[in-house]
């Protein structure tokens, strides 16, 4: 169950990192609501995976997660850069969550 928790987390990580994008500064109400409660989600479901996962193991996933996931945002509703060097560093990222989640206990 820790690490159904620990994807939720993740995935609330990206929700709050797009309307934090969305709120310009915290200065548009409804944006600001959805940052601060799916970042009160997100960090009291990363609390509940860290119970059964090392502190490492559940920061790193937790954070890549939020990373790649934002990366990806930026990109497909945001009109980010997608450029080779971007797209090797979040394989890169995702590569080292694999080994992560591969060596934990």
């Amino acid at each position: 169950m820790a690490w159904v928790y620990l994807l939720a987390a993740g995935a609330l990580e990206i929700v709050w990192a797009f309307s934090m994008k969305q709120s310009d500064g915290f200065t548009k109400l409804t944006p600001s609501a959805i940052t601060i409660v799916t970042m009160i989600g997100s960090f009291a479901l990363l609390a509940l995976a860290m119970r059964s996962l090392p502190l490492g193991t559940a920061y790193t996933i937790w954070t890549g997660i939020g990373a790649v996931g934002a990366f990806t945002v930026g990109v497909l509703f945001l009109g980010e850069a997608l450029t080779p060097m971007r797209m090797i560093a979040a394989l890169l990222i995702v590569s080292g969550l694999v080994m992560m989640k591969i060596s934990a206990h």
